[in-house]
């Protein structure tokens, strides 16, 4: 059986959002050696149980509220104005590693809500995701959060409408409900659409179609966890069927690699590049 031609992609991998997240809990952990972090660091359990090994505490929102004078890292996603609440309440020091197109779209929303007149704010979104949990928290809770058509029907379409987008979001999906509900607004009222989607994401979509297309099998490496993991992998099974999906090296089939020319390996923003690398590795061993 002859090697087939692998290829790790080079455009994927950590974001730079992940990319600054992970160096400042790097940085702490190598200073103090202890450091909480709100959330998992990255939607990666391969990353987190790395980090957690060089002494990072992943906790939640309850455990937030009775922790003191610790300091406690914010992740890529953003968090609302009531985790900062907390952090002031308990004297924590926030290490604040909000990726920057999050915080931007943060104030943009805040900017908005803050208006004379504001309109419906609508978030095209997958509700209960930590990036839009903080950006709902911009709203006091009262932004429309929506992940597909159906969601629409919650809609006050007699009320001017902000459309904002989840960073990681598809440009695709968010003009498709532009259009949806432009078509059902009242007379009188006006939509107003923002384009959120952050373009360092979006950018990979139409290379990673390419890149998928170029190769007979396509293994895509996501935590289970990771929304634009989950987004980036159906824009590769959509121009190549052979496409497979797993968290790790231990979930790949040695069946789907037989008689098999060439194959491309790629991942989503929180795949650490090692990982593509280790199901690399893997194929060739069992080439080998």
């Amino acid at each position: 059986m002859s090697v087939p031609v692998i290829e790790i992609d080079e455009r994927s991998g950590f974001c730079f959002g992940v990319v600054t997240a992970i160096r400042k809990a790097e940085t702490e952990l190598e200073a103090s050696g202890r450091l909480y972090c709100l959330g998992d660091i990255v939607h990666n359990s391969n990353e987190v149980e790395r980090l957690e090994a060089c002494g990072l505490e992943t906790i939640t929102h309850d455990e937030l509220e009775h922790l003191h004078d610790v300091k406690v890292l914010l992740r890529a996603h953003g968090e609302p104005p009531s985790t900062y609440d907390v952090a002031r309440r308990n004297n924590i020091e926030i290490i604040d590693a909000t990726c920057p197109v999050v915080l931007q779209l943060q104030k943009r929303i805040k900017a908005t809500f803050d208006s004379a007149d504001a309109p419906q704010i609508v978030i095209y979104g997958q509700t209960g995701h930590a990036e839009v949990n903080g950006l709902v928290g911009q709203t006091d809770g009262t932004a429309v959060v929506v992940e597909n058509m159906s969601d629409l029907d919650r809609l006050d379409f007699g009320r001017d409408i902000a459309l904002y987008s989840q960073t990681t979001k598809s440009v695709e999906g968010l003009n498709e409900l532009a259009a949806e509900i432009s078509r059902r607004l009242h007379s009188g009222a006006t939509l107003k659409v923002h384009d959120t989607v952050c373009r360092q994401v979006a950018g990979r979509v139409d290379h990673l179609r390419r890149f998928s297309a170029a190769h007979s099998l396509i293994i895509f490496v996501a935590g289970a966890k990771s929304s634009n993991g989950k987004i980036l992998f159906e824009h590769c099974r959509a121009v190549n069927p052979n496409s497979r999906m797993i968290s790790d090296v231990s979930q790949l089939n040695p069946e789907w690699i037989k008689d098999t020319d060439t194959i491309g390996i790629c991942g989503a923003t929180s795949t650490p590049r090692r990982l593509m690398e280790q199901v690399r590795d893997k194929i060739l061993e069992i080439y080998r």
